[in-house]
């Protein structure tokens, strides 16, 4: 084993709903086929509030999935990579043989672990443990910080890839959180117009800079009150980004007949779905899961291909692991409008 690493790293540890500790941990060990990365930054993702502030996370876990970093320890088995490459980390692996894993769909593998639950050791830490197959490296003249963005990238390209909306189309986004302004971005990027409902003014004002055509607050859009009412002219389809249950039920009535929802964002509530509307304007309801196989590779692409305004998706400055439960709850509360950054070291 190479290593430039040793001894314990410093770790943000979630202990109960809306409680992070920041300790000293052991360093992970690299097993044959395993690297270790000394992180640069670590993004903070909706799944993270969810985990933190409403309470799925398990106790003594590590967060954070959302990362850049520098190759510190190789596996002994490791091929291909150096120490100090820069890389981020793609999906982990699935069985290989499964129909989802035929299909390059690895995020739907049986194999996986309930998110929050299962065994994971994340990145809101100085140093992450990951199998050699996640190991994207960073095209040249792409940033630490900007390759952070890959991730949660990847997610909203992947829904916007689903949705099968074509240029010239007319979308909403429901939630101008991280992955709602990601999604926005990635919509324009292929030159679809796209509106905003957004209740924070801050995150309203961060949309508008970022490409949204217009923006308003959820209680702006039409409320049709029959099933067979569609609100016009409506849109082809909507993102549903911030996972509230009465978000879910509105993104559905402002739908063209033959439109597509999109469900990117997770919440705890469950909402109820005009099945009426849906069967009367042939509608489609899809969820949109992580990300496939290919989706880190395609985000680091469009990042490093300079199409993204991403000094635009980025919070400027960024926080330590002592700052990160005050950030989750400045973020929670809709305070923070672009893409929140954990610096570890």
């Amino acid at each position: 084993m190479l290593s430039t690493a040793s001894g314990r790293m410093r770790a943000a540890v979630y202990r109960e709903k809306r409680r992070l500790v920041v300790e000293e941990r052991p360093i992970p060990e690299a097993g044959p086929h395993e690297v270790v990365l000394r992180v640069s930054h670590c993004g903070v993702c909706g799944s993270d509030l969810h985990l933190v502030m409403e309470g799925w996370g398990r106790p003594d876990s590590i967060g954070g999935h959302e990362y850049s970093g520098r190759i510190a320890v190789l596996g002994s088995a490791v091929q291909g990579w150096e120490l100090g490459a820069p890389v981020v980390g793609g999906p982990a692996a699935g069985c290989g043989s499964c129909e989802y894993c035929a299909s390059h769909r690895p995020s739907l593998c049986a194999s996986h672990g309930t998110p929050g639950v299962s065994e994971f050791q994340g990145a809101f830490a100085e140093y992450v443990r990951v199998h050699e197959s996640q190991l994207r490296r960073i095209p040249a003249g792409l940033s630490m910080r900007e390759a952070a963005l890959a991730e949660p990238l990847a997610v909203a390209l992947h829904g916007v890839t689903l949705s099968q909306i074509a240029p010239g189309r007319r979308a909403l986004v429901t939630g101008a959180g991280p992955i709602g302004m990601l999604t926005l971005a990635a919509l324009r990027a292929k030159e679809i117009d796209v509106t905003v409902s957004e209740p924070s003014a801050t995150r309203r004002a961060a949309a508008v800079r970022v490409g949204a055509s217009r923006v308003v607050t959820p209680d702006e859009l039409p409320r049709p009150r029959m099933p067979f009412e569609f609100a016009l002219p409506g849109f082809d389809a909507v993102f549903e980004c911030s996972g509230n249950a009465a978000a879910v039920e509105s993104a559905l009535r402002q739908l063209k007949r033959g439109g597509t929802l999109m469900l990117v964002g997770t919440g705890m509530a469950k909402p109820r779905l005009d099945t009426n509307r849906m069967i009367l304007g042939e509608l489609r309801v899809i969820g949109s899961y992580n990300y496939d196989e290919y989706g880190i590779d395609d985000a680091l692409a469009l990042l490093a291909g300079g199409k993204l305004p991403t000094g635009l998706l980025l919070e400027q400055g960024d926080v330590g692991l002592e700052g990160l439960a005050s950030a989750m709850e400045r973020l929670a509360a809709g305070e923070i409008g672009g893409k929140l950054l954990v610096a570890p070291s």
